[in-house]
């Protein structure tokens, strides 16, 4: 899979300490969900499945914050609940601290366990649990 040129652009603005992160976290996102499509939306990288994000990050202030959107339903631990919907995270403050091995576990339960983020507008605000 070739990556959108605008991740590049994204990484390419980075701390040499973070494009090291982000390029870890984007070389196994799209090895773990090579079906996926990519592209930068709202300012950082982010993958989709039939049009629902599934997986993104981004530059905090103190680290980068890998969000899985229906991270709060994964049976793998490890995440952290964010927002009001069904988001979790984790951060990284250098790349020695991915385990790659618990990111690939994530990125198996995004394919599966999904809550339907790209019809929100039109279900009014709710997310509702995708079937498989």
């Amino acid at each position: 899979m070739t990556r959108a040129p605008e991740i590049d652009d994204y990484h390419r603005r980075l701390t040499p300490e973070d494009r090291e992160i982000c390029e870890r976290l984007a070389d196994e996102i799209d090895r773990g969900l090579p079906e996926a499509s990519a592209k930068v939306w709202h300012a950082h990288p982010v993958w989709f499945l039939d049009g629902n994000p599934i997986v993104g990050y981004d530059r905090l202030k103190d680290a980068v914050r890998l969000m899985f959107w229906s991270g709060q339903s994964f049976a793998e631990p490890g995440l952290v609940a964010s927002g009001s919907f069904e988001a979790a995270e984790a951060r990284f403050v250098d790349v020695s601290e991915i385990d790659t091995d618990r990111l690939a576990v994530w990125l198996s339960e995004s394919r599966v366990v999904q809550w339907d983020y790209e019809h929100i507008r039109t279900n009014r605000g709710l997310v509702k649990r995708t079937e498989f």
